[in-house]
Formats: structure tokens, sequence, C-alpha cells
């Protein structure tokens, strides 16, 4: 399988996503779109992995390259791509579809609860999914749940972490691919973002956590269930 990711600053790449495609023997190549890197043909990948960052969707005043990242998800959304968004990317997808991105009451930074919706548990992509799991957060706004799309759960913070439309679109508010070394990374560019809130954690306590691996094993099996099943 071809798997492009899009990746929106040089501090928050494919993290696990990379050690599954080497391992299951998948290309995956990115642009950097903060280098202005040119887009591929969306008829030339299988699947698409739109990555987070700091901006918000509608920056495209202070990143013109939005617009083109915007044209080009769109272009494979209509060609029925496999297309996977994780923080901003879920919110740019969502955005495409006519939902609307806002800001949250709290920003969510850290490992907090998640509820995995019954909706997705009940769907065979998603079958393997528990209850409730502790996931990384790193976000200031939520988006809203784009119609005919199937909501994938919630937390305290943010009740609308994920949604799917089968079987080719998947959003995650989330942070299931994020490494430690990828959150080190993530924490030296936080900008001033750790400051005292009811839903931040400190450097220390998120990067000593011993959940990374479990995770990557959720992650491993939503792009097992979800990237590989009806694939082009």
């Amino acid at each position: 399988m071809h798997i492009h990711y899009l990746q929106h600053v040089d501090f928050e790449g494919p993290g696990y996503i990379r050690t599954w495609a080497e391992q299951n023997g998948h290309s995956l190549i990115g642009t950097h779109l903060y280098k202005e890197e040119s887009l591929p043909q969306p008829d030339n990948i299988n699947a698409l992995v739109v990555m987070g960052g700091p901006m918000g969707v509608y920056y495209e005043q202070q990143h013109s390259w939005l617009n083109d990242e915007k044209e080009f998800i769109a272009s494979c959304i209509n060609k029925q791509k496999k297309v996977l968004g994780i923080c901003l990317g879920a919110q740019l997808i969502a955005d495409l579809l006519g939902a609307e991105v806002s800001a949250m009451d709290h920003n969510e930074i850290g490992w907090f609860p998640l509820k995995w919706s019954d909706e997705a548990r009940n769907h065979p992509t998603f079958s393997f999914l528990p209850g409730q799991q502790q996931v990384l957060h790193w976000h200031g706004d939520m988006f809203e749940i784009p119609n005919q799309a199937v909501p994938m759960g919630s937390s305290k913070a943010c009740t609308r972490q994920g949604f799917f439309i089968p079987n080719h679109i998947l959003g995650l508010q989330f942070h299931l691919e994020m490494t430690r070394e990828g959150l080190a990374n993530l924490i030296e560019h936080s900008d001033g973002e750790l400051q005292e809130g009811p839903f931040i954690q400190q450097p220390n306590e998120m990067l000593n956590s011993d959940l990374f691996t479990k995770n990557h094993e959720t992650m491993g099996n939503i792009l097992d269930n979800f990237l590989l099943n009806n694939a082009e």
C-alpha cells in the first residue's frame, strides 16, 4: 500500500505510523507543507494521513499552503481514498465536510480518559476497541461531527473526539501515534501552552507515562482495520 502523509511542522511527524508501515511492508512518503514541498497526484496513492499541528483550520493568511492542502484532501476524499486525520488533520477533514471547528472552553493536553462510543465499538471496523482507555491529547479546538458520520468517542473536556464515515474517512482528535521522543519535541515547541488548567498535565507527568505502548497497539489495530479494509 502507498500511504502519503501531510506534515505541518517539523516537530510533529507520523510517529508510530511509520513503525507500523515499515513492519508491514507499506510505503510511507510525506509532504512537508511548511517547506512548501509539492503534493502528489491523488491517483498515485492509496491512503492519506493528515498529521497535527499548532495552527488552526482557518489560518490561511499565516500559512498559504493550507489552501492547496485543503484542495488535495478534498480530492482524495472525492476519489474515495482512505483518509485518516489526526488532531489538526481531523479538524481539516471535518471542515471540508461542512462541520464547524471552534475553540474549546479549556485546552486538553496530557493523558486523559477517552470513552469510545458504542456506535464505533458496534461497527465491525472497530469491534476491538475497549470501552475506555487513556490516550494522549494536545488540542484547543474541537469539531462538530460531520453529517452521516459515526461519532468515535468523547472525553470530559471534549465531547467530540472523532468521527468515521464508512469506509474511507476517519478523524481522531487525539494522538495514538505519538512516541515518547515525539512528545518531547512537542513539549519543547509548546510555546507557553502548558499553563495551569483543569485538563493540562505538566511535561514530566506526560513523558513518564507507561501508556505509549498500549496506545501504539490501538493505533496499529486501527490502521490494520481501517486502512487495509477494502483498500484499493
